[in-house]
């Protein structure tokens, strides 16, 4: 008899880890290892347990979802990432992917998908929502178009400014006092930006305005 799929849990909320954790250990084919209701404290587990799944929520206080998904990466390339989440917005989708998880579903699945999914993504499979494969889906399209304005476009002028400040490296308080804008707004600005560009964090934003050429390394604009 194979050995059981090892499991961590990840999420704030404590129902809904007690909940996963409560069916799965009902399932001969699973070991939950352990349960996190945090990014860091789901570091720590896969650095001692080393599993096969982790099961990861993505809004968390602290380190989030995300991140957390990076740095487990990172620690363990075996241990596979399954992004359990509400969200499906692309801001939230692809930088979980790209960060490493290898599926992202959504938490109003059946118990008895996600034990499938589970078992899936061990034997190698990329598993996503419908919701969330459309939206990759788009994505993909959209590259395969060949046209590089195509993401650029979907800026407002506001989101363009921002860029080029991002890209001379200026701060959210700094942009902020520039454009005579709260720093809130300017967090709200940059969120978008990298929504609509599918990028991680403000370096790949700004290389990106610089491969672009919308702004030159060093310029001030």
């Amino acid at each position: 008899m194979s050995e059981p799929i090892s499991i961590i849990v990840v999420d704030d909320h404590e129902v809904v880890r007690k909940g996963l954790r409560g069916y799965l250990e009902t399932l001969p084919e699973f070991s939950v290892m352990g349960e996190a209701a945090s990014g860091e404290e789901a570091i720590n587990l896969v650095m001692e347990f080393i599993p096969d799944v982790v099961l990861m929520d993505l809004i968390m206080p602290g380190m989030d979802g995300v991140e957390a998904t990076r740095r487990v990466k990172k620690i363990s390339p075996r241990t596979q990432v399954i992004v359990l989440t509400s969200y499906h917005e692309d801001i939230h989708i692809f930088p979980a992917l790209k960060a490493g998880a290898v599926a992202y579903v959504l938490k109003d699945m059946k118990m008895d998908k996600l034990a499938d999914v589970i078992t899936r993504v061990v034997k190698g499979e990329t598993i996503l929502h419908p919701l969330v494969a459309e939206r990759v889906l788009k994505n993909l399209r959209g590259e395969s178009g060949n046209d590089e304005d195509a993401l650029t476009g979907d800026l407002t002028d506001r989101e363009m400014e921002v860029l080029k400040l991002i890209a001379n490296g200026l701060s959210n308080n700094q942009i902020a006092e520039k454009l005579v804008i709260t720093e809130n707004t300017v967090k709200g600005h940059v969120s978008n930006i990298l929504s609509k560009l599918h990028l991680l964090d403000r370096t790949q934003a700004a290389v990106y305005a610089w491969k672009k050429g919308i702004v030159h390394p060093g310029s001030v604009k």
